[in-house]
């Protein structure tokens, strides 16, 4: 983390690199799906032909936002965690639960950006305070 707070502010950033392979292995298991990704990916999933990668990506950015946060996993579970994507594709974090509630009290915006290329997913997330 680089703490900015001699500007009034915080910077954070997480990043997290899954190996699609790993994911398409763990979706067999449907309970691993509800586990892990909300219903607005799981469609997402859906409507890409169910494209491991597009799940990947999700599961890195779930990642990548709790090193920002600077909790890790903790105190929310990863279906409260999820990406949204605009009208043009660029995603977005949304949140739910728990993870909702730890987002809003950390003060900070989070800006999210996906990869994917030769089996691999990453996520890169930015965490500013507001």
């Amino acid at each position: 983390m680089v703490d900015m707070s001699a500007r009034g502010g915080k910077l954070r950033c997480g990043v997290d690199l899954v190996e699609v392979a790993r994911i398409e292995q763990s979706v067999r298991n449907p309970r691993f799906l509800e586990r892990v990704f909300a219903p607005c990916e799981i469609a997402y999933y859906e409507s890409t032909g169910r494209r491991t990668q597009s799940l990947a990506g999700c599961f890195a950015a779930k990642e990548a936002f709790a090193k920002a946060l600077g909790t890790g996993i903790r105190g929310f579970a990863l279906n409260e965690v999820f990406v949204v994507h605009d009208k043009l594709g660029c995603p977005a974090l949304g949140f739910s639960g728990k993870a909702a509630s730890l987002a809003a009290e950390s003060g900070l915006v989070f800006s999210l950006s996906i990869t994917h290329d030769g089996g691999f997913a990453a996520a890169f997330v930015v965490a500013l305070s507001a």
